[in-house]
């Protein structure tokens, strides 16, 4: 935005106290447990934990104490005795740099991979500092009902289950049946991603034998013991029988493995075709041609199989990405990859995917963007006009005429722009596209388009602004010299 400089120093003073009570509060929360609260029994300033224990001995006691409390109280309090006042305070400024001081391994800053957000900052989330009915110290056990379990504190899964949906029995058994919530590294594999105690499907066998005949029976007599299970069903929930995934190829979802698969010979897939790509292509030639023709065409496309992208039966996204839609692409992409470090993401580059913009099979426009102008694809979610079409049923909606699937919410977290001409963002009156001369309007006498001042991808500062510039004015002196002044 373009600020009026005039009024700069007025918005200053007007926001001066509320930045003052953010502050005041920022520090309350911060400083806060770190304060030494006063003991209400004075004590000896060399006190010792058999004095603490003699009102405090429950700290002692439980089916999960603490092997800490055998070290003392003292390892994690200190006793601070000022005249006739004593307070108590713990060792560190804040609970999780205390449980560090022993818990090196579960320092997240430590940590390469994907750590569980409540062992980022505060162990006693789930923790009890001193003891428990439940191991380690854990506040809730972590099966049962959503009051009892602690994990179902945070997370959803299987508490709502629609009516002709399925539910997985594990989640009977415990969360920690499948899962090791601090269990990571830095490979980002669903293992790691997801805290799993193996990867599948050597954690789907311990409890289904590929073996049964009941299963074999459901799989059509096709192999799959050694299949990821993860890519045809959901292993909490699902709105479908059988935990099937959301979105399912036709065939699979009909049943009719035939048009695909030749019975099994020696345990492994026999396919109806030579290769995967002449299978597909039987069904998907308007992709095939799109991929070998297009005026922009996509080398990763030209150079795999399909499988190297899609899985082939289902997927948790639409159009069947072999990982997730985004990861898919990231794998190769590695320079779009990086920019994930930044602080503000673009919606659709690191949570819906990349087809969103892009088309992956080939396009006739640079950059594989669906639409030839660049502005025409920003303001198919951003402009005025923007009319997404919603699919009741699935709760989504979609765009690009129906070419883009997203999730029923995804425009509660768009910001729409009040434009009309062309004109009115960031302020009244500011185009967004190119301006022409006023004494010849076949000239562009100013070039300018959403890239002139935002990042398609990521960037270290709100509101996505091009070389990773803050928003004030003097970035928008960049182009109007006369701020500068």
């Amino acid at each position: 935005m373009v600020p009026d400089v005039t009024n700069r120093a007025a918005r200053v003073r007007q926001a001066l106290p509320r930045f003052l009570s953010v502050l005041a509060y920022v520090l309350t929360i911060t400083v806060l447990p770190a304060v030494a609260k006063t003991h209400p029994v004075p004590l000896d300033k060399n006190v010792d934990s058999a004095k603490c224990l003699e009102c405090h001995e429950d700290k002692a006691k439980g089916k999960a104490v603490h092997s800490a409390i055998a070290t003392g109280c003292l390892s994690c309090h200190e006793v601070r005795v000022t005249k006739d006042v004593t307070r108590v305070k713990l060792n560190t400024a804040v609970p999780y740099k205390l449980c560090l001081t022993c818990h090196q391994d579960k320092d997240a800053t430590q940590i390469q991979g994907h750590v569980h957000e409540p062992a980022v900052r505060n162990c006693l989330t789930c923790h009890d500092p001193h003891t428990s009915d439940n191991k380690y110290q854990l506040l809730k056990p972590t099966s049962g009902e959503k009051k009892d379990n602690l994990c179902l504190t945070c997370h959803n899964q299987g508490v709502d289950v629609p009516e002709k949906g399925s539910r997985h029995a594990a989640l009977d058994m415990g969360c920690e049946t499948c899962h090791v919530t601090h269990k990571t590294g830095p490979e980002p594999t669903l293992e790691n991603r997801f805290h799993l105690t193996k990867a599948a499907p050597a954690l789907c066998v311990d409890c289904h034998d590929p073996k049964d005949a009941d299963l074999q029976k459901a799989h059509q007599g096709q192999p799959f013991g050694t299949a990821n299970c993860l890519q045809c069903h959901d292993p909490h929930q699902s709105a479908a029988p059988k935990l099937m995934a959301k979105f399912l190829h036709p065939p699979f979802a009909d049943k009719t493995c035939e048009i695909c698969h030749a019975p099994a010979k020696d345990g492994k897939v026999v396919l109806t075709q030579a290769t995967a790509k002449d299978l597909c292509v039987t069904c998907h030639d308007e992709q095939a041609k799109k991929i070998d023709n297009a005026k922009v065409p996509h080398p990763g496309a030209q150079a795999s199989d399909c499988l190297d992208c899609h899985n082939p039966h289902a997927s948790a996204q639409p159009y069947l990405p072999k990982t997730d839609a985004v990861n898919i692409c990231l794998g190769c992409h590695t320079d779009i990859a990086d920019l994930h470090k930044k602080a503000d993401l673009h919606q659709p580059a690191f949570e819906q995917g990349c087809s969103t913009c892009h088309e992956g099979h080939g396009s006739d426009n640079e950059h594989l963007l669906r639409t030839a102008s660049v502005n025409k694809l920003c303001l198919e979610c951003h402009g005025p006009d923007s009319k997404p079409q919603k699919l009741e049923a699935q709760h989504e909606v979609t765009i690009f005429g129906g070419k883009v699937i997203l999730p029923e919410d995804y425009f509660a977290k768009v910001p729409v722009l009040p434009l009309k001409y062309n004109v009115g963002h960031p302020v009244d009156g500011h185009p967004v596209s190119d301006v022409v001369d006023p004494t010849d309007v076949t000239k562009v006498k100013t070039k300018i388009d959403c890239l002139t001042c935002h990042q398609p991808h990521a960037s270290a500062q709100p509101g996505l602004l091009v070389k990773d510039q803050a928003n004030n004015a003097l970035f928008c002196a960049g182009c109007h010299k006369n701020l500068q002044k």
